[in-house]
């Protein structure tokens, strides 16, 4: 089980002090010092960038290390990632792993990343690449650490959705600007990713206090706006309606049912109108569905808004629609089983008993 920063503002609704649980619920990703962004858009989100190009070199990347500089531009042309984007990830994490700060040539910082590209342990033992084919995996070893880089970001659908990737590298849209502004200076040429929708994922939709554990589950839903969806389906390239919401609440490290049928008795069913972020919608749509046997689920994300995917044919078919319609059934709110808030409590007072917690 890892960790990855995050700054727990004000908790939401019935189940608010649950969320401060959230400062030690397992994550996967590289950790800095940006919070969450609320990045939303009401259409799919599907990057265009110079993908795989490999970019030239401005003045600016003379201040790169020169061993950093030749593993970024090699991970760059091995995986088809442009060098610069791996070169800005490096500079904000550890500055090319020049940085003092703990975590980076040993040891882990508060938040349980270590090594010059910033990897909790448990996302580096399921990415690692021995670059230097010394038969080892170190995420202290830059040789290791900058191709493990460009592997997760290629799992997470780089070059063609970079700013997808780089969000679930580390969940901010400030991040994000960022690592692509270094990106810029570093590449010579006219280096650029822009939305082929002319839509940004960053665009603000979600409400302005959203942080902790719901931030985390809608992030990851959010992140997926663009793929397919494809009925049984369970990703990471394509989602249905349920495989989406399982995999939302598994990337905070909740399970939850995989089919709609399972996710509906679920949770702690809420009245219509007191629905928040986080909170599963269904439908009464489908065959062989009724009211009390919903077939199809969403998540909300805002007032009368909700991430779902929706069908085969839909354009987009994973986006932000609203909910109120007349086939709504109900809600449902997977966080507030007393098994869930347990659970939640038990990491909480596990993270205080901690050095340091």
């Amino acid at each position: 089980m890892n960790r990855r920063r995050v700054l727990i503002g004000v908790a939401l609704g019935a189940v608010g002090m649950l969320f401060v649980a959230l400062m030690i619920v397992p994550v996967l990703f590289g950790a800095s010092q940006f919070m969450y962004g609320n990045g939303a858009s009401n259409a799919g989100c599907v990057d265009v960038s110079d993908a795989g190009i490999q970019p030239g070199e401005a003045n600016d990347a003379r201040a790169i290390p020169a061993n950093y500089l030749q593993l970024y531009k090699k991970a760059g042309q091995d995986y088809g990632i442009p060098w610069n984007v791996l070169a800005g990830i490096g500079k904000v994490e550890t500055s090319h792993g020049t940085s003092k700060l703990p975590g980076v040539s040993s040891g882990e910082n508060y938040a349980g990343a270590g090594g010059p590209m910033q990897f909790l342990q448990a996302t580096f033992d399921s990415f690692a690449v021995d670059g230097n084919k010394d038969h080892k995996k170190d995420r202290y070893d830059p040789a290791d650490a900058i191709p493990t880089a460009a592997a997760y970001l290629k799992h997470n659908g780089a070059p063609q959705r970079m700013k997808t990737a780089i969000f679930m590298y580390n969940h901010s849209w400030d991040y994000v600007n960022l690592v692509l502004d270094w990106a810029k200076k570093y590449g010579g040429g006219d280096f650029k990713v822009v939305q082929s929708n002319g839509i940004d994922c960053q665009d603000n939709q979600l409400p302005p206090g959203l942080s902790g554990l719901v931030a985390r589950i809608v992030a990851f839903a959010m992140s997926q706006r663009g793929k397919p969806y494809v009925f049984g389906a369970n990703g990471p390239d394509a989602w249905d309606c349920s495989s989406l919401i399982q995999a939302a609440y598994r990337a905070a490290g909740i399970s939850i049912p995989r089919a709609t049928w399972g996710q509906y008795p679920f949770g702690v069913r809420v009245p219509k109108g007191q629905e928040q972020p986080g909170d599963l919608v269904f439908f009464n749509s489908g065959p062989g569905t009724s009211a009390d046997h919903p077939g199809h689920v969403g998540m909300v994300i805002g007032k009368n808004k909700m991430i779902v995917a929706r069908c085969t044919l839909c354009d987009p078919a994973i986006g932000v629609f609203p909910y109120k319609r007349g086939d709504w059934v109900g809600v449902t709110r997977p966080l507030a089983r007393p098994d869930i808030q347990k659970k939640l409590s038990q990491l909480n007072a596990d993270a205080a008993a901690q050095p340091g917690g």
